[in-house]
């Protein structure tokens, strides 16, 4: 297919919207979080079904559980509506939560199933429904590397008082 300058432009925005969720919930960052959903959008986490902006302030408490937690999003898929302010998108997902006070890892495989809308020259997500195909969980064991002497997941999480970044 041959894309527009302006849709490039678009499917680019869009794919930095997913980015911002999960660097936001992976930093307990909620202003970052927030700002990859609208206002009035709505979410649908299965334990959570409501403003999208309420499920954020949600996660930055449900998420202190996990020292620290890894979303990988992949195969993006993005459908640009003609109109230029709508958008529909399917990302496959893992997820890995490292728990905070045992040595348990629990994975989550699933999809986000996003509706996208354009304001202002800005896309944001309006409706996100999340998709679990399957969770695990089970034990860390160590590599046979001195991981002590690396900085712990949490280390660049603002609500550490930290900055992200080196």
């Amino acid at each position: 297919m041959n894309y527009s300058l302006q849709q490039l432009s678009d499917l680019q925005n869009i794919r930095e919207v997913a980015e911002r969720y999960c660097r936001g919930v992976d930093r307990l960052d909620e202003a970052l979080m927030k700002s990859a959903y609208w206002p009035d959008a709505t979410d649908d986490h299965g334990v959570y079904v409501g403003n999208a902006h309420t499920f954020v302030e949600h996660c930055m408490v449900s998420h202190l559980r996990w020292r620290s937690t890894n979303h990988a999003i992949m195969n993006h898929h993005i459908s640009l509506a003609d109109d230029g302010i709508c958008a529909t998108g399917e990302i496959y997902n893992v997820a890995w939560l490292f728990r905070r006070d045992e040595p348990v890892l629990d994975t989550w495989w699933g999809r986000y199933l996003d509706r996208y809308l354009k304001r202002d020259a800005e896309w944001r997500i309006i409706e996100r429904v999340c998709v679990n195909e399957g969770t695990h969980s089970g034990p860390l064991n160590a590599m046979p590397i001195d991981a002590a002497k690396f900085r712990p997941g949490s280390f660049d999480r603002p609500s550490s008082g930290r900055p992200v970044g080196p």
